[in-house]
């Protein structure tokens, strides 16, 4: 699938879910928001308020697996996490194997002087 313009991509994690805001034109993105909330009624309220605002052409999961590409603990939550924004909001949802992401965004952000829980 081949999607141009905005989009908004999501770390799901049990205790918060990360946002990114990205743009395939300029080949960008950036941090945009964290959900710090447990409850799904208040997660999906504010990704809905998030997008009325930007409007995204579509929404990215990042999808944990292990190394060697076998599912991680994480990867049915996240396919369900996906299934839901895709149901709620009737976007194009794209699945996206986040292995080694961790590590390089870690390495970039050492290079820029941020350290530690500062990452997070």
């Amino acid at each position: 699938m081949t999607v141009s313009g905005t989009l908004l991509a999501f770390d799901f994690g049990t205790q918060r879910i990360g946002i990114a805001i990205g743009n395939t034109l300029s080949a960008s993105a950036r941090p945009l928001a964290t959900i710090a909330d447990e409850k799904n009624a208040v997660r999906f309220a504010t990704i809905a308020t998030l997008l009325a605002e930007w409007q995204p052409a579509a929404l990215v999961v990042g999808l944990p697996c292990n190394d060697d590409g076998t599912p991680h603990e994480m990867t049915a939550r996240c396919r369900r996490f996906a299934n839901q924004l895709k149901g709620r909001f009737n976007l194009p949802t794209i699945l996206v194997d986040e292995r080694y992401t961790s590590a390089a965004a870690s390495t970039q952000l050492t290079a820029q002087g941020v350290h530690g829980r500062k990452q997070k």
